[in-house]
Parts: structure tokens; C-alpha cells; sequence
């Protein structure tokens, strides 16, 4: 494990852009530049998609469990070139590929967010994902992130 891990959530927030309600990842556990990432989220009832995802049986969309394993990789990615991100600092999905759901998650379930660094070549990271809850695995995909284009 590398110096500085685990992370809080102060910490979380400096490497960030994401604010509530669309930060997703509560603490990091361990990370290795270059490598991989274990992060965690806090799935509660107080989450602002519930209301509405559904009222009778809240289930996390798969699109947000998605978007919590993106911003573990963020992290991974940043920690990994060194760069601590600014209000001027973007990268965007620019591929989601064998995306795959297993079971629902719903509130008061912790996600272990795990991403793998596969490949930075030429600013695009691709990262292998899973989420899992009590070590069953929930969700996973391969992902692909690039930074804005530059005019």
C-alpha cells in the first residue's frame, strides 16, 4: 500500500471534482499508483435516487454504481500521474464496454468499488472494474476515460 492510504473523506474530496449529491466514493482503502484501487460506498436511504428508484423497493441504478466505479478510477488515475485535479481538470467516459449487473443494491449495502489499470496510452486509461457487497460480486465493466480535448 502506498503512503497516504487509506483516504478519508477530506481526502477524497481534494483528489475529486465531485460534489453531493454525485460523489460517490466515501473513503479509499488501498490504492496502488499504477495499478489498482479498492474504494468504498456507503449505500443509504438518503441517497437523492431512491425517491424515485424505485419508491416500493429502492434499488441503486446501475448507471450510478457505474459512475462510483468511474470515480474510484479517477482517483486511481490521478494518484497514478501524480495530479491533483482543479476546477479546470476533466476526463470523461469515453467508452463502457461487458457493463454487467448481478443482483440489486439497495440501501444499507457498503460497495467495494475495485478498479485495475490496464493501459494509459496516449492520455486514454482503461481500467478493469467490479463492484462488490459483502464479497459477492454486483456489477462490473471495462471502462475507458480520456481528459477534455484542449482547444
Amino acid at each position: 500500500m502506498s503512503e497516504g492510504f487509506p483516504m478519508d473523506i477530506h481526502a477524497v474530496l481534494k483528489q475529486l471534482p465531485h460534489r453531493y449529491p454525485f460523489l460517490l466514493v466515501d473513503r479509499v482503502i488501498e490504492c496502488v499508483p499504477g495499478k489498482s484501487i479498492h474504494a468504498i460506498k456507503n449505500v443509504t436511504i438518503n441517497e437523492p435516487f431512491f425517491p424515485g428508484h424505485f419508491a416500493h423497493r429502492p434499488v441503486m441504478p446501475g448507471v450510478m454504481i457505474l459512475e462510483a466505479l468511474a470515480q474510484a478510477a479517477g482517483i486511481l488515475a490521478f494518484k497514478t500521474a501524480g495530479v491533483v485535479p482543479d476546477e479546470h481538470t476533466r476526463f470523461y467516459f469515453v467508452g463502457i464496454d461487458k457493463a454487467r449487473f448481478r443482483r440489486p443494491v439497495e440501501p444499507g449495502d457498503q460497495l467495494i468499488l475495485k478498479a485495475t489499470l490496464d493501459r494509459a496510452m496516449r492520455g486514454i486509461w482503461k481500467f478493469s472494474t467490479v463492484a462488490e457487497v459483502g464479497g459477492e460480486e454486483v456489477a462490473s465493466a471495462t471502462m475507458m476515460v480520456a481528459p477534455e480535448a484542449k482547444a
